[in-house]
C-alpha cells in the first residue's frame, strides 16, 4: 500500500523550532519529488518546499524561505522540515506529498499522493 505519513507536530512557542517528518512506504523513495504544504484555518492550501529525486534541489516559498529546511534521508524513506523561528501565522496543519520527478513545483496539482498533516500550532 501506497503511504505517507507525517509526524513531528505539536505547539511552540513564537521562535521555537520543529521537526516534521514523512515517512513513505510502498513505492520507490527515489522515483519521486517531494514537497510540504500547509493549510491554516479559514485559508487555503500553500506549498512551502519542494525537493528533487534527482539531485537533492530545493525550491520555498517566501513565506518561509530562510526558516525552513526540507531534506531527505534516503537509507529511512524519510522527508523531513525543519521549522525554526517559528510565527504565529506558521499554525497550521503540515501535509507532504509526492510528485513524479518530472518537475520540481509545489504546486498541488503535479502532486498524486498526499498523507494525512499534522498539526502545528504556535503559540504563546
Amino acid at each position: 500500500e501506497v503511504q505517507l505519513q507525517a509526524s513531528g507536530g505539536g505547539l511552540v512557542r513564537p521562535g521555537g523550532s520543529l521537526i516534521l517528518s514523512c515517512t513513505v512506504s510502498g513505492f520507490a523513495f527515489d522515483e519521486y519529488n517531494y514537497g510540504w504544504f500547509r493549510q491554516a484555518p479559514g485559508k487555503d492550501r500553500e506549498g512551502i518546499s519542494a525537493i528533487s529525486s534527482s539531485d537533492g534541489s530545493t525550491i520555498y516559498a517566501n513565506s518561509v524561505k530562510g526558516r525552513f529546511t526540507i531534506s531527505r534521508d534516503r537509507t529511512r524513506n524519510t522527508l523531513y522540515l525543519q521549522l525554526s523561528n517559528l510565527k504565529p501565522d506558521d499554525t497550521a496543519i503540515y501535509y507532504c506529498a509526492r510528485a513524479p520527478a518530472l518537475l520540481l513545483s509545489f504546486q498541488a496539482r503535479y502532486y498524486d499522493t498526499w498523507g494525512e498533516g499534522t498539526l502545528v500550532t504556535v503559540s504563546s
